[in-house]
C-alpha cells in the first residue's frame, strides 16, 4: 500500500459497518487494519477463506477485502462459493500476481474493484465505501422486505383477499359483489388491512403489493 490523499468520506458513512479482511500476509492485515480503523470502519481480519466462514455472518452492511492468492481455497473460488451459497457480500480484491483474466472474471461475478499491490490507501478506502454503500442500500431494501412480509402475515384471510381486489383496481361495492359481502363490511375489512400494512394511501398499498408479488392495478 502506498499513502493517498485524505479520505474524502467521513466516519459517519461507516457507522455499523463492518470491513473483512482475508490475506494470509500478517502484515497486509496489520495494515489495512490500521487504515481501515483510522476512518472509523470496524474491521475483522482473517488469514484465511475457511476461518471466515468459522465466524458469524454480518447482520449489518459490509463488504470483503480478499486477496486472490490465498492458501486453500483461491479468493476467486471463495467468490463463487459465496455466491453459490446466496451470501451476498460486496468484494473488493486485491492482488500481488493480478493479470486482465483474473480481473475479468472477478468484476463479472460481481467484484466492487480489483486492486493491484502496491495499491495507494484512497484507492482502496474509496473501493471500500463504494461497496459499503451498495450493500447499505441491499441490506436495508431486504429490511423493508422483511417487515413488509411480516406485516401482511398479520392480515386475516379475508383481509389479504379485499388487498388483492383493491390492489387491482376493483372499488368497494365491486370488491363486495367478488366476495359476496355488503359493501360496508368491505369497507372495514379495508381500514383493517390499511392500518395493519402502515399505510394510508392506495398507492402505498400498491407499491407493498408488489414488493410482495401480488397481482396490482396497472398504471
Amino acid at each position: 500500500m502506498t499513502a493517498g490523499s485524505k479520505p474524502g468520506r467521513t466516519a459517519s458513512t461507516a457507522f455499523a459497518s463492518t470491513v473483512y479482511v482475508i490475506d494470509d500476509d500478517n502484515a497486509v492485515r496489520d495494515a489495512l487494519s490500521g487504515l481501515f480503523r483510522s476512518v472509523g470502519l470496524h474491521v475483522e481480519l482473517f488469514a484465511s477463506a475457511s476461518q471466515f466462514l468459522q465466524g458469524k455472518l454480518p447482520e449489518t452492511p459490509s463488504c470483503l477485502v480478499l486477496d486472490i492468492r490465498l492458501p486453500g481455497v483461491s479468493g476467486l473460488d471463495f467468490q463463487a462459493h459465496l455466491a453459490k451459497s446466496n451470501i451476498q457480500m460486496p468484494i473488493v480484491f486485491m492482488t500481488g500476481h493480478g493479470d486482465v483474466p483474473m480481473s475479468v472474471r472477478a468484476m463479472k461475478a460481481g467484484a466492487i474493484d480489483f486492486l493491484t499491490k502496491p495499491f495507494r490507501d484512497q484507492d482502496m478506502l474509496d473501493a471500500v465505501f463504494g461497496a459499503l454503500e451498495n450493500d447499505r442500500i441491499r441490506w436495508e431494501s431486504d429490511q423493508e422486505a422483511a417487515t413488509i412480509s411480516a406485516l401482511y402475515q398479520t392480515l386475516t384471510s379475508r383481509e389479504k383477499e379485499v388487498m388483492f381486489f383493491v390492489t387491482k383496481g376493483l372499488m368497494n361495492k365491486q370488491i363486495a359483489g367478488e366476495m359476496g359481502l355488503s359493501e360496508i363490511t368491505v369497507k372495514i375489512h379495508r381500514g383493517h388491512l390499511m392500518r395493519k400494512m402502515a399505510v394510508r394511501t392506495l398507492p402505498d398499498l400498491v407499491r407493498i403489493a408488489e414488493r410482495l408479488g401480488l397481482r396490482s392495478v396497472n398504471h
